[in-house]
């Protein structure tokens, strides 16, 4: 049992294997894709594999499409050489459920592998025959944010990305370059329309993707390179578009235990592979069940039936209430009090602090009880329906293996983001914010976590954070067990709006989250007394 066009023909042996094939004929999906492509997606890592690619092919089983995705990778190209070639393109994608169980199918989706290099006429040769193709319905992506990334902190452009504008479209080395060398050539072939959607799991991706896109064509045009006419393309929406998304779905890195479920069954050759540029990846994806995509619904020259796959379609202001939902209630607040709490209680893996009484508690105060009453519905997902899952079924589920150390990580730059949002809205709505006792609580801890020593009195790593040193210098004389050598330490942080989007005193609970650290700080064992004392 190979992972191969040819090693799919013995059916007999996958379906005694449970293992779910493609009910269509993927070398003539392939061949009509090649032909005529509608979808080209950059970035072919693990969540568009499992996720993007199998809308396609749900699609494509159904009857809804007839044209799978062209794949792009434009950073490792290792990608294309080790996991797509030698298994002519296809994906084994196993679901954990929390039950246990796995849900194993093979996506026949993704037609064509190619590399984004300009200095490779055949690679590059045929991008540019695929943009210039007037069928061609939209490109997305799933490059990270850091794909999108233009310049650094004081501005000015990365070296890479200078060069890319100095160098000017035949000679593009970044995604961004590449693209907008791309796009030039669609504008060159008759203006053609098309959606450049981001599916990066960014705020605002749209935007982000719009900006950088823009900006390394008014550089070109300003070099020569690109005539007046090609911003006013990018910029005129009756032509090119830039939707926003918001995508959940975790992802993690191939597991060793499904790479040998998998040999059990009788598949060859499935283990993963690390490439030259340290990618992680195996010839199976393994992700959680539930997932989801909301894109704003504006295709100039058509789309894919992504609806009838389970797509939520609909306007740039509903996908913006989604995300908000997600990131300042139902998730993402969640995820940063179990990472902190997580790593000053030892824990090493998110599923396991939702055995723990007190921590459960917590996560339930900060999202259904204190996030909701001022959560932002969106109309299309229920945030009550969608907390619950999130509670009850995906954090719990012990086969996504999350730690709390990951998801510690920047979390300087996410607090104002999930927990000022909500102490806004109290504040708005009451006046204050001393109704809140679970966010303060979550904050009191995030402070507690950057003194850098656990519950027991030993230390620990903190995680990355680009704020580190700032932090941990003004927290300087603190010590555990001695809560006289805590002086104030904490009202630079507390009251900086930098970091929360508000002054957590002017909110009302800035003294309450001295208390609460104060406490924390008492000695070794007090962490897990303040959570017993509070989320009894």
């Amino acid at each position: 049992m190979k992972l191969t066009l040819n090693g799919l023909k013995d059916t007999a042996a996958w379906n005694a294997a449970g293992i779910i094939l493609p009910s269509y004929d993927v070398e003539k999906v392939a061949a009509d894709t090649r032909k005529s492509p509608v979808w080209v997606h950059f970035g072919a890592g693990n969540i568009f594999r499992i996720f993007i690619g199998g809308l396609a092919d749900r699609l494509i089983r159904q009857g809804a499409a007839d044209k799978g995705i062209t794949c792009v990778e434009t950073f490792d190209f290792d990608v294309v050489d080790k996991i797509y070639k030698p298994y002519d393109n296809l994906v084994l994608a196993v679901t954990l459920k929390a039950d246990a169980s796995t849900e194993k199918q093979v996506i026949g989706s993704l037609t064509e592998a190619i590399k984004a290099i300009s200095g490779d006429p055949q690679q590059w040769n045929r991008l540019k025959e695929i943009f210039v193709n007037p069928g061609l319905q939209m490109i997305s992506f799933t490059i990270t944010e850091k794909g999108y990334a233009l310049s650094g902190p004081d501005g000015n452009y990365f070296p890479f990305i200078q060069a890319d504008i100095d160098n000017g479209p035949e000679k593009p080395g970044s995604a961004m370059a590449v693209v907008c060398a791309l796009l030039l050539e669609r504008y060159k072939a008759g203006k053609l329309p098309l959606a450049v959607v981001s599916m990066d799991n960014c705020s605002h991706n749209g935007e982000k993707l719009q900006h950088s896109i823009l900006t390394m064509a008014k550089e070109w045009e300003k070099k020569g390179f690109a005539e007046a006419g090609f911003v006013e393309y990018l910029s005129d929406e009756s032509l090119i578009t830039f939707p926003w998304s918001m995508i959940d779905k975790i992802t993690p890195r191939p597991a060793d235990s499904v790479c040998e479920e998998l040999k059990k069954l009788g598949v060859e050759e499935i283990e993963p592979v690390i490439t030259s540029k340290r990618t992680y990846i195996a010839p199976f994806v393994n992700a959680e069940g539930p997932q989801y995509l909301v894109v704003e619904d504006k295709f100039p020259n058509g789309r894919p039936a992504l609806e009838k796959a389970g797509v939520y379609m609909t306007d740039r202001d509903t996908v913006n209430k989604v995300e908000r939902m997600k990131v300042t209630t139902c998730l993402n607040p969640l995820h940063t009090a179990l990472a902190v709490y997580g790593c000053v209680l030892g824990y090493t893996l998110i599923a396991d602090e939702m055995k723990d009484p007190q921590l459960n508690k917590l996560v339930h105060e900060i999202g259904p009880v204190e996030g909701m009453p001022v959560v932002t519905d969106p109309g299309i997902l229920s945030p009550q329906a969608f907390v619950d899952e999130v509670i009850n079924v995906r954090i719990p589920n012990p086969f996504m293996p999350d730690t709390p150390q990951r998801i510690a990580t920047d979390t300087s730059q996410k607090v104002g983001i999930r927990y000022g949002e909500t102490i806004k809205s109290y504040v708005e709505k009451y006046g204050d914010a001393k109704k809140l006792k679970a966010i303060p609580l979550a904050i009191a801890g995030w402070c507690r976590y950057l003194l850098g020593v656990n519950d027991k009195g030993e230390p620990f790593e903190l995680s990355a954070d680009p704020m580190l040193p700032e932090l941990t210098a003004k927290l300087a004389g603190i010590e555990l067990g001695r809560p006289e050598t805590y002086k104030g330490q904490l009202k630079e942080i507390l009251s900086n709006a930098n970091i929360f989007g508000i002054d957590l005193y002017k909110a009302g609970i800035g003294d309450q989250i001295e208390a609460l650290f104060l406490e924390e700080i008492a000695g070794p064992g007090a962490v897990r007394e303040v959570l017993k004392k509070y989320m009894a």
